[in-house]
């Protein structure tokens, strides 16, 4: 009897704790899930095709600052502040994405991605593999005759000094490692819904110290193309972004390929007087330049150009223009450039931003007063 009653007592037991475990193991399994499960696994727009679209304006954040939490905590506070600030991009180089082949690090990404999600704000990141400064932009093991080296020098028409570097993306093996970047970032990052966009920097190659020849430049070109054609593979959920500016020799075909794949317009400069980005073209020369592209292609595809240092100083890269008002150059972007979205350098012009972007004209309007609608190469947006 006494053994019966022990084995009953047992069996009671037992099932209790298989009922608490059939209770606990979801709770349990959400809640490592929620631990283990990557970035890039945040759902997605209800609607597969969606893209992501927040219009408005952003924040850019250059250099080293982009990991000073001291620095992050006062642009943090901005935005908190400033509803037309829906978030920021943030520039890093390809070799600081990439360890070694296949091994990449996003620890940063993801650190202010976290940070600004939590504030209900938005990231967009530019890749960039073109430098100023004569730093190298490739991961080390492209350094290696498989790759030509992975990059060139470029300098200021006339030096002899090194100004900077860009990628050798005639290589084909070059460009496939530039693909396989962007396919770890979309598999990590196209669903998460506050990573807005990613970008790519402008498309102009610079003065190279080592002239190149016809063939290098045209596959430079048509290389950058098929990178956007895979980024939008990567990222269907996500904006694509390519800066352009010069060569206005390739502009009508690459522009046009570029809404084609669907890729946003941007330009790394707003300079409202430059004759260069503004030029018409002429029966003797059909080669606008970039801004009239805005207008041809606005609701066609993302329009979003950025403002960097030099704009804030001058209407004129050559500096024979004005010191322009903040108004200003906001005036341009939207009116003449049709802007959904603005990135806005952080620079020391920036409570001048701030005050123009805190009037109500933008701070109570949709999208900042930028044009909100979604673009028609996109099935659809996503809010």
């Amino acid at each position: 009897m006494q053994t019966l009653l022990g084995e009953n007592l047992r069996t009671s037991i037992t099932n209790k704790i298989n009922v608490q475990a059939y209770i606990l193991l979801p709770a349990l399994l959400l809640c490592i899930g929620l631990i283990l499960v990557p970035l890039g696994a945040v759902a997605a727009p209800s609607d597969s095709t969606s893209v992501k679209w927040h219009p408005g304006h952003y924040y850019i954040i250059k250099g080293s600052r982009k990991n000073n939490t001291t620095y992050l905590s006062q642009v943090y506070s901005e935005l908190d502040a400033t509803p037309a600030l829906n978030g920021m991009m943030i520039r890093y180089f390809w070799a600081d994405l990439e360890d070694s082949k296949d091994v990449y690090d996003f620890s940063s990404i993801d650190k202010r991605l976290a940070e600004l999600a939590a504030r209900g704000k938005r990231l967009v990141i530019q890749v960039q593999t073109k430098s100023f400064n004569g730093r190298q932009v490739v991961p080390n093991y492209l350094k290696t005759a498989e790759y030509e080296g992975g990059e060139f020098t470029i300098s200021d028409f006339g030096s002899t000094v090194i100004g900077g570097r860009n990628i050798k993306l005639w290589n084909l093996q070059v460009r496939d490692r530039l693909i396989a970047l962007f396919e770890a970032m979309g598999k990590r990052y196209n669903s998460h819904p506050y990573f807005e966009g990613v970008s790519m920097i402008e498309s102009a190659m610079g003065n190279p110290m080592e002239p190149l020849t016809s063939y290098q430049v045209s596959e430079f070109y048509d290389n950058k193309i098929i990178v956007h054609q895979k980024m939008r593979l990567f990222f269907p959920n996500t904006m694509t972004i390519q800066e352009v500016n010069y060569p206005r020799s390739i502009l009508a075909s690459f522009v046009s390929s570029l809404k084609d794949v669907g890729a946003a317009l941007s330009s790394p400069d707003t300079f409202i007087e430059e004759e260069g980005l503004l030029y018409p073209g002429t029966k003797y020369d059909s080669n606008k330049g970039i801004y009239n592209y805005y207008s041809d292609f606005t609701d066609v595809i993302p329009m979003v150009p950025t403002i960097m240092p030099k704009n804030y100083e001058n209407t004129k890269g050559d500096g024979t223009g004005y010191v322009p008002t903040i108004s200003q150059i906001l005036a341009f972007a939207r009116n003449t450039l049709n802007a959904n979205y603005i990135f806005w350098t952080r620079e020391e012009h920036y409570e001048q931003v701030l005050e123009v972007l805190n009037m109500n004209a933008q701070k109570n309007a949709p999208a900042g007063g930028l044009n909100p609608i979604c673009p028609t190469a996109y099935p659809s947006c996503a809010d």
